[in-house]
Order: structure tokens, then C-alpha cells, then sequence
């Protein structure tokens, strides 16, 4: 087995086994990466909800690339008003909870989203939702490309994406979220006899989640630019500024949370592509066309 099966075989046992893992009613492992606070929840919901805006309103198929279990009832509106949404991903689990999601409205395919088994033009649409990321680096050009490959004329496709450690934000903010993480763990240990054994016991679970970790690669915004900027309508949009752990560091309902992340959304709004640039998840969207493109190179 070459190095790129044995990661993509990783990734496969990690979904089967702990990702898609339902751990109480339809709440997957998984979303333990997501801030499901109640003062978080209109912003997330509003991010999410950005991608529909830039699909085609209807059609026939619209391919959702590395599916999972369609997890979040957001999710579930992207294909309301197509035919049937078709459901790729590596992971035999993630389709069997789809279904549970979306029955017959569903067509369950098991399948790589940087090898699609589809016939050039095939769908309509096609929305991938932190998937790219998830296969290895030099794969994924590949799969944009070949997300392009089975676009009708009149397709688009919306790539949700995240520039991981790589983003401005996170630069910026990494040293403060250090420094309250570990002034909160301090006062914990000051108010609590329990506080070494609890850091311990964190410190333990932290390493167990490191070993059954998804593996990830992440290209940066100039590779984006310069592989993906001759697909045809090619834009990078916000989806999302900050991540799961800024928004639990910073964001609470004690100190206006809620209006914070109002605020923020409405910032987006007007700037879409600069904050695409500089936050953390931005969308990348390109159409079909019978054009040719460039295939670029990853340097």
C-alpha cells in the first residue's frame, strides 16, 4: 500500500469508527469541533446557509462530495429543490446516516472525491463541506478539478474550505487564546482541589483525541489563487470567519456575544472576499463551462 492508500485508508477508519459515530440522537462524535452553544448558534446557522446562495436553485442531481452524515439541518436544505442530492464519501457509515437523514431523496455513493466515478456534466451542483482538506495535499488539485469535471454548462460548485493554522486570524489571536486558556486553567486549579488531577485527566484525554484524529492538509490562499484562478467564475467568499476555539475563548453571552457575532456577520457581508482572505473558512466557488481550463501545478 503507497503512502497515499495508507492515508486515505486512515481517514476511512477514523470516520467508521469515531467521526460518524452517533453519539446521541443524530449528534455525531465529530460535531464535538463545533461550537453548539445557544450564543453561537444564529451566526453559525446564518454561515452555513451562505451556500445555497450560490448553488443553482433547482435541478436534477446535486452532488454533495464527501457527504458525511449530512449532519446539521442546514445542510439539508442545499438540495431541497433538487431531484435527488448525491451522496459521495469514503466512509460506509457516514452514507448509512445520510439515508437515515434524507431516504430516498438520497442516492448513496462510496467513493474518493479526487477520483469522481460520474461522466463529465453529470450534476447540476455540487457543495464539499471540509472535505478537501481531509485528503492528502498532492490529491487536491485533483479533486477541484474533478468537481469541475462533472458540472453541467450551468453548474457551480461551492467548496467549503479552511485555511487551518495558515489564516491571518490565527496568526494574530494564537498567542492571546494561549494565555486565557491558561489563566482559566489556573483559576480553576486556585478554586478547585481537584485542579491538578483535572489537568491531568485533560491532558490525557487531549492525547487520546490527538491519536484518533482525521488527518488533514491545508493549502494556503496563494496556492488557492494560483491552481484554482483560471477555473471558470472561480471567487473565494466568506463562510466563516473564526473557529470552534476562538468562538469558545472569546465569545460569550455575559459579555454580548451574541451581538459581537452579529456584528461580524454584517462585516462579512460587505466584505466577503476580505474576510475569505484573512478569516479562517472561506467558500470557494467556480461554475461549469465547456471552456478548457488551465490545470495548473501545485509547485
Amino acid at each position: 500500500m503507497d503512502q497515499t492508500s495508507g492515508v486515505k485508508r486512515q481517514i476511512m477508519d477514523y470516520y467508521n469508527s469515531v467521526g460518524w459515530k452517533n453519539i446521541q440522537d443524530g449528534v455525531f462524535h465529530n460535531a464535538s469541533r463545533e461550537d453548539l452553544r445557544p450564543v453561537a448558534q444564529e451566526y453559525i446557522h446564518r454561515c452555513r446557509m451562505r451556500v445555497k446562495r450560490h448553488l443553482p436553485e433547482k435541478g436534477e442531481y446535486l452532488l454533495d462530495a464527501g457527504s458525511g452524515p449530512i449532519q446539521y439541518p442546514e445542510y439539508l436544505e442545499y438540495s431541497r429543490d433538487y431531484r435527488y442530492r448525491v451522496c459521495l464519501d469514503i466512509s460506509r457509515l457516514a452514507l448509512v446516516e445520510a439515508r437515515e437523514r434524507i431516504g430516498d431523496h438520497g442516492l448513496m455513493v462510496l467513493g474518493d472525491i479526487a477520483h469522481l466515478p460520474f461522466r463529465k456534466g453529470a450534476v447540476d451542483g455540487v457543495v464539499s463541506l471540509h472535505a478537501v482538506h481531509h485528503i492528502p495535499g498532492e490529491e487536491q488539485l485533483q479533486a477541484f478539478h474533478e468537481m469541475w469535471r462533472v458540472l453541467k454548462d450551468s453548474g457551480a460548485a461551492v467548496i467549503v474550505h479552511s485555511w487551518g493554522n495558515l489564516a491571518p486570524i490565527q496568526r494574530v489571536f494564537r498567542r492571546p487564546m494561549k494565555w486565557i486558556i491558561r489563566a482559566r486553567r489556573w483559576i480553576s486549579r486556585l478554586l478547585s482541589g481537584q485542579g491538578m488531577a483535572d489537568q491531568r485527566a485533560g491532558e490525557g484525554q487531549k492525547a487520546a483525541d490527538i491519536q484518533i484524529q482525521s488527518p488533514t492538509f491545508r493549502h494556503d490562499f496563494n496556492w488557492v489563487q494560483k491552481n484554482l484562478g483560471s477555473l471558470p467564475g472561480f471567487r473565494l467568499l466568506i463562510w466563516r470567519t473564526i473557529n470552534t476555539k476562538f468562538s469558545r475563548v472569546f465569545i460569550h453571552r455575559f459579555f454580548f456575544g451574541k451581538l459581537w457575532l452579529r456584528l461580524l456577520y454584517s462585516l462579512e457581508e460587505k466584505a466577503p472576499v476580505f474576510f475569505a482572505r484573512y478569516g479562517q473558512y472561506p467558500m470557494i466557488i467556480y461554475h461549469g463551462s465547456t471552456e478548457p481550463i488551465d490545470s495548473g501545478n501545485e509547485g
